[in-house]
């Protein structure tokens, strides 16, 4: 089966299904050493200023606004 043969919806369907099977293995994703470090400092800096960042309505709006 080719995947463009599907319609937008079914395979949005199936990568949903596709990402539901890898969290019902309950698999470890690899990090790599420079990613951890990375999501260890946006961590840290959450940390000191708390600020949750945009709202999806909120990128979603300047997205569209360009």
């Amino acid at each position: 089966m080719e995947i463009q043969s599907l319609t937008v919806s079914e395979r949005i369907l199936l990568a949903e299904t596709l990402w539901d099977s890898v969290i019902a293995d309950d698999a470890e994703i690899d990090v790599t050493t420079p990613q951890r470090q990375e999501l260890d400092r946006r961590l840290a800096t959450f940390e000191i200023d708390q600020d949750p960042g945009s709202t999806w309505s909120a990128v979603k709006a300047r997205i569209l606004s360009k």
